[in-house]
């Protein structure tokens, strides 16, 4: 038996495998703005209804998003705004990350170029002429 932290931590790695998905992080990013339609999530990411609707099942079934229905109209939004803020922060993260190892992969190529540049300068020069 799982105690209550245990449970939550396996709510929570389903959550996450749910986020797992482009799509979804991208329905995420455009429901924090406002509740949309799903024909309005098609013409914003470019896929087909069936795709979308498939996207929007899964999240709804992990607590992500809820819909809204007016006669036949569907409109889905974020059960939470703290949803996107975390998806935002997590962004964050990786844009840090990706900083920091940009920084670091010029520095290494500033000291491969300047390794090089001493090498060249320390070689010996042969020069092959024509014999005489």
């Amino acid at each position: 038996m799982l105690n209550a932290a245990s449970e939550i931590e396996v709510i929570q790695a389903s959550l996450l495998r749910t986020l797992a998905s482009v799509h979804r992080l991208r329905i995420i990013h455009l429901l924090g703005d406002r509740q949309l339609e799903v024909h309005e999530l098609c013409r914003s990411l470019g896929v087909p209804q069936a795709t979308v609707s498939q996207h929007l099942s899964v999240m709804r079934g992990v607590g992500l998003v809820t819909a809204t229905r007016d006669g036949r109209t569907v409109r889905y939004e974020l059960t939470d705004p703290e949803i996107l803020a975390a998806c935002d922060l997590m962004r964050n993260v990786l844009m840090r990350r990706l900083s920091a190892l940009g920084s670091l992969a010029a520095a290494a190529r500033i000291d491969d170029d300047r390794r090089e540049t001493d090498a060249a300068a320390q070689s010996p020069r042969i020069t092959v002429g024509s014999p005489r």
